[in-house]
């Protein structure tokens, strides 16, 4: 059987994290899972392009838009399977293993931890793995790991710059599965702006969303320091 899963990595200026998220992705190759890596840039001006085609990764361009990038790449994927991964996250030895073994469930994200030290970075990151249990909404830096056709089934990813994951996990309306691998995320806006600042800020805007705020304006306030 052909390896089943497509990755899909949006990239903006991605150069410093992409490489470390690319070998994070090696085990997948070596066990079988991996059939191809898509990484659709944003208009990137540094490095993104040339280290993704150094890697094998096939690069699919447009708009600098999360949601729009990430329609775009799974558009080019051909595996019955897609893995979502940001381009600053790294995936936890052994996570190979563990996809294989839970597919079957339906769809998968992982648990989040940043690479950080200290209480705060731990208290955010289990706040957010309680919520993917809870409310079944992981964020994007979680990962997303789900059947091609489910993806479809959906309606897949909105073309809008912020919430765009929410949106999707929210239209498959199924349990998402939380593995125990942990997906490594950067914590820069937390470690600039404030463990308590910014997790509030992002539990804020999930709130605005979820009662009908336009993304766009949500965008403009997620970038705001």
């Amino acid at each position: 059987m052909s390896a089943p899963i497509s990755v899909v990595i949006p990239t903006l200026n991605s150069a410093n994290s992409l490489p470390a998220t690319l070998l994070s992705l090696m085990e997948g190759l070596d066990a079988g899972l991996i059939c191809e890596v898509v990484v659709s840039d944003g208009g990137s001006t540094d490095a993104s392009g040339a280290i993704a085609l150094a890697w094998g990764a096939e690069i699919v361009t447009g708009a600098a838009s999360r949601g729009g990038q990430l329609r775009r790449g799974v558009a080019a994927t051909r595996g019955a399977w897609v893995m979502v991964l940001h381009a600053d996250t790294i995936l936890q030895e052994g996570w190979a293993a563990q996809v294989k073994a839970a597919m079957q469930q339906g769809p998968l994200c992982f648990s989040l931890a940043f690479r950080a030290r200290g209480f705060a970075a731990r208290w955010v990151a289990a706040w957010a793995n309680l919520r993917s249990d809870l409310f079944g909404l992981p964020y994007g830096d979680q990962g997303l790991v789900l059947r091609r056709s489910d993806y479809d089934r959906s309606g897949g990813y909105p073309d809008q710059p912020l919430m765009e994951d929410v949106a999707l996990v929210r239209a498959l309306k199924g349990k998402i599965h939380r593995l125990p691998a942990h997906a490594f995320t950067r914590a820069d806006k937390y470690q600039q702006q404030g463990w308590l600042r910014r997790g509030a800020k992002n539990l804020g805007l999930l709130l605005r969303y979820v009662l009908g705020a336009n993304p766009d304006d949500l965008a403009r306030r997620y970038r705001k320091p």
